[in-house]
């Protein structure tokens, strides 16, 4: 009989190493499980630094491993986020702009809303017509109330992060706390069993470290799941163009400088600039294809959306990235796991990085084997899970290029080449030309993206389906959704008064 999984040890910190490291202790403590959970974290090795953007998901995260959200914004500079603004992403003039919130809209699945749009109001936006969230985001307000308890919502938001600032604020907490072991130390070699298996990680001052399973967190160079076992390397390049990112800090014009409530992403002739609002200053970022962009063009673009937004900013140095759109075929092998980075990244559109860490990280917690026979059983769900969640990131972030009419560049023409459009989203787009995004286009009852997403990037990018006419009740939704927004906007508080009021006194806890 096989012996229990005693001892668990990640390769790697940053904020995918700190998360797996507090989900798995969190549960373990739970469920009373004898595991010793360790991170191995070289002292040489910088984080990225960059990823300052979460889904709702990571309010679930901070709870279940126990973290005070009220600590959290305070020593992360976190700020509210309630969903991303695109703009310029359709047409060239860059007049265009549409909201993609994290609220559904109000009488998703209970009325056709879409073909109720058509018919009634589409010279309204979309998402403005069904959801009080983009009004809220531009009046500048916050998501909730001092009154409102810790991770509780008035409307569903996530957050804007440091994300330097979390890797260090989650390993206080898993080590204080949760028990997790911190070693700092070079990784000097891998050894292997006879069966393929890791044995253990030799380092330079603490020796071989043996472990029953281990986690790949070393980020892009993936030194277990990529460099030791050689596992293939999906390519996205060909859907996705981008590969090249540079990001800056700003710092507000003043301290009372008024908070966005929302990531903004601004379309620019080959590729996209991010736009993050912390509580200290923002992260502004553009991303990029080398095959369509020098990086001093890149640059350029940069500060000038810089300039433009804040003008005579103070503004850090640059910070240069470059990446390979990909995933690795299998992010399970034998008794190695990658999670975050090592597993793979598509690009920072719609903030999916962190959010695939939290879901890998808790499939495993939920699921932790009994022992070693059951590892492979575990392995082929979780890679089986993790293939189709990557496939449907890589189709969701597809469909905001093909979607764009914007021809006065390469890049964007190129976007809406067949070629480069994988058939899964090709196909659901012959079908939406006459159906609204419903859960039947999606089989899982976890995707990453729901229907209500691809409705909002569709019709926020001027698609105009040919639906039946509305048999009724979307025009009630669609007054109810005004008169709900109207009470949101008398009720809520600026985003910038509740996180000073926060950093003061606290959110409610119970």
């Amino acid at each position: 009989m096989s012996e229990q999984l005693r001892q668990v040890l990640i390769l790697g910190g940053g904020s995918a190493g700190w998360l797996t490291a507090g989900l798995l202790a969190a549960e373990f403590k739970r469920k009373r499980v004898a595991v010793e959970v360790t991170v191995l974290e070289s002292p040489d090795v910088p984080t990225i630094g960059v990823g300052e953007g979460t889904w709702p998901t990571m309010r679930d995260t901070l709870r279940r491993i126990e973290v005070s959200e009220s600590d959290f914004i305070r020593e992360c500079d976190a700020a509210f986020k309630q969903g991303s603004k695109f703009v310029g992403w359709a047409r060239d003039d860059g007049a265009d702009a549409y909201y993609h919130p994290f609220l559904l809209p109000h009488g998703f699945g209970d009325a056709p809303l879409a073909a109720g749009w058509l018919a009634a109001a589409d010279d309204q936006p979309f998402a403005e017509l069904v959801c009080p969230q983009p009004h809220i985001c531009e009046a500048g307000l916050a998501p909730k109330q001092i009154t409102t308890p810790e991770f509780a919502a008035v409307a569903n938001y996530a957050y804007h992060l440091n994300a330097g600032k979390l890797g260090e604020f989650l390993r206080r907490h898993c080590v204080e706390r949760l028990g997790v072991r911190h070693l700092r130390d070079h990784m000097l070699e891998i050894q292997s069993k006879d069966n393929g298996d890791v044995a253990a990680l030799v380092t330079r001052e603490h020796g071989a470290l043996v472990a029953d399973l281990f986690i790949d967190c070393s980020g892009t160079r993936s030194l277990l799941l990529g460099q030791h076992l050689a596992t293939p390397w999906v390519d996205a390049s060909t859907v996705l163009f981008n590969d090249r990112a540079m990001a800056v800090q700003a710092a507000y014009p003043t301290p009372e400088a008024p908070i966005p409530c929302q990531t903004v992403s601004t379309a620019h002739d080959s590729g996209w600039i991010w736009d993050i609002a912390l509580s200290s200053r923002r992260g502004i970022g553009v991303v990029y294809s080398s095959a369509h962009c020098s990086d001093e063009q890149a640059e350029i673009e940069l500060r000038r959306y810089v300039q433009r937004q804040l003008p005579d900013a103070e503004v850090s140095t640059t910070n240069r990235i470059a990446f390979a759109p990909g995933y690795r075929q299998r992010a399970f092998v034998g008794n190695c796991v990658a999670i975050g980075l090592a597993a793979g990244f598509v690009e920072p559109l719609e903030a999916s990085s962190l959010v695939l860490v939290e879901l890998a990280a808790t499939a495993l917690a939920e699921q932790w084997p009994n022992d070693r026979s059951e590892i492979d059983m575990l392995a082929r769900r979780f890679n089986e899970m993790f293939s189709y969640r990557w496939q449907r990131v890589i189709d969701f972030l597809k469909l905001h290029y093909l979607l764009s009419s914007r021809a006065a560049s390469p890049y964007w023409r190129e976007h809406r080449e067949a070629a480069s459009v994988p058939e899964s989203l090709a196909e659901r787009m012959r079908w939406w030309h006459h159906h609204a995004p419903s859960r039947y286009d999606l089989g899982r009852v976890d995707e990453v993206f729901p229907s209500a997403s691809y409705q909002y990037v569709l019709y926020g990018m001027g698609f105009r389906p040919c639906l039946p006419d509305a048999p009724g009740g979307a025009v009630d939704y669609f007054k109810q959704n005004a008169a709900l927004t109207r009470r949101l906007l008398a009720g809520l508080p600026q985003h910038r008064s509740l996180i000073e009021q926060i950093k003061a006194r606290g959110l409610p806890t119970d």
